[in-house]
């Protein structure tokens, strides 16, 4: 894992190479990509049932056939352990409490000539989710993307989720019955974005699809904004911690690998002020590195993209972190406080020692969809408001057509607008 430090000569070019990343990197993913949504717009089900059987290695007669009734997410729900289903529960009841917050209501007023202005409120009528599938499942992508959704008023939720060999996961599937998800269909890859944002016989169009996958999902969801609403086009995943040597280092050491056992192009950093403490999270990292399950993905994130960072004080951290823009960050010090309101941009802000990222991930109740790669300086989390939409409510009075219709006209006669001018000007006559 590479060390820095800020007076080096080279620290800013060391750090720009660091922090480099395209979502989509590799042409040929999207020149694949590209042909599969064509494929699908052109052939619907056909495509979708063909895609499925080569990428999945599942066939099935219809696509009606990779849908999954609402009475077997209901029982797969009954017969997972009670713990399981308790902590999914009380995950999403959590998220749930935090995202009601979030909603956002009608207004209006009343100028003083009697024209009423407003803004209208609605959810989106239909939303995608999609869910990875494959290497893992992630029952906590369901609940955060799905709970925003319902709490938005979003009237139907259509989930798609790969199932390679035909594997299905319980948990993800009981996270979409908890959750309320209205439909869910056994289905992945750039065929499923494409079937989501098109339509087919069998699976409806949707207004927006939010969820996190593959190169291929990313630049299928790329290809399709437009015609579509999506949320994000994420990298991989990443975490900043700033510490002051006040926490132990084997907390920091395991908070770093958390986000570097996602997968090998993760990014873990840390940032200290104390040399010494960067030696004793690296120590620790060394030793606690032998017993983790996924010891060779977070040594390829570690060693690849991550870094220790020695800085000055704790100023030039914030500073820093705000040039880093990261997806999380962990003010890990005895006053985080005093920290937070230097801190610009960030997708989420875990404050003290105790609020590791990882609680965020599953039950904190902020959402865990974040912006990555640095777009955490003009992004936010998914929320509730990327489910609702707003629309502008105008009503003129004829003392309003009066006084606006002067200003109007004038401005469409300056633009060389005729029919512009003459369609205020009637009213006011």
């Amino acid at each position: 894992m590479r060390r820095l430090a800020t007076t080096q000569a080279d620290f800013g070019a060391r750090l720009a190479e660091l922090l480099a990343f395209e979502a989509a990197q590799d042409p040929q993913v999207d020149v694949t990509v590209a042909a599969i949504l064509a494929d699908v717009r052109s052939r619907g089900d056909a495509a979708v049932l063909d895609y499925t059987a080569r990428f999945d290695g599942v066939s099935a007669q219809s696509v009606a056939a990779l849908e999954i009734p609402g009475a077997e997410l209901q029982a797969v729900l009954a017969r997972i352990p009670g713990a399981r289903r308790a902590a999914l529960e009380m995950a999403a009841a959590r998220v749930r409490d935090y995202h009601e917050r979030q909603r956002a209501q009608s207004w209006g007023y009343t100028d003083a000539d009697g024209t009423e202005l407003g803004q209208q409120v609605t959810a989106l009528d239909r939303a995608g989710l999609y869910v990875p599938g494959g290497k893992a499942a992630y029952p906590s992508s369901v609940i955060m993307n799905a709970v925003p959704a319902k709490v938005a008023g979003v009237a139907e939720v259509i989930m798609v989720v790969p199932t390679p060999r035909g594997e299905k996961n319980d948990l993800v599937l009981a996270a979409a019955a908890i959750c309320g998800v209205d439909r869910v269909f056994t289905i992945g890859g750039a065929q499923a974005v494409a079937a989501l944002a098109y339509g087919t016989a069998t699976i409806p169009q949707v207004d927006k699809i939010v969820g996190p996958g593959n190169a291929y999902v990313a630049a299928a969801k790329r290809r399709v904004f437009g015609v579509v609403g999506i949320d994000m086009v994420a990298g991989p995943s990443e975490i900043l911690v700033v510490g002051d040597g006040s926490t132990d280092p084997d907390w920091v050491a395991m908070d770093l690998f958390a986000q570097a056992e996602h997968d090998e192009l993760a990014q873990a950093m840390l940032l200290a002020p104390d040399a010494k403490y960067l030696d004793a999270v690296a120590a620790s990292m060394a030793r606690q590195l032998q017993d983790m399950p996924r010891r060779a993905v977070i040594e390829a994130s570690l060693n690849g993209r991550g870094a220790l960072i020695a800085v000055r004080d704790l100023d030039e951290a914030c500073e820093l972190v705000n040039r880093i823009a990261p997806e999380h960050l962990e003010l890990s010090v005895e006053h985080p406080e005093r920290l937070l309101p230097r801190i610009r941009h960030a997708g989420a802000i875990f404050l003290g020692r105790y609020t590791s990222e990882a609680l965020g991930d599953y039950c904190a109740g902020p959402n865990h969809v974040l912006p990555t790669s640095r777009t955490a300086r003009f992004s936010s989390p998914l929320g509730v408001y990327d489910f609702q939409k707003r629309s502008s409510v105008i009503r003129v009075s004829r003392e309003g057509a009066l006084k606006l219709g002067k200003i109007a006209a004038e401005l469409a006669c300056g633009e060389g607008l005729t029919a512009h001018a003459k369609s205020a000007g009637y009213r006011m006559k």
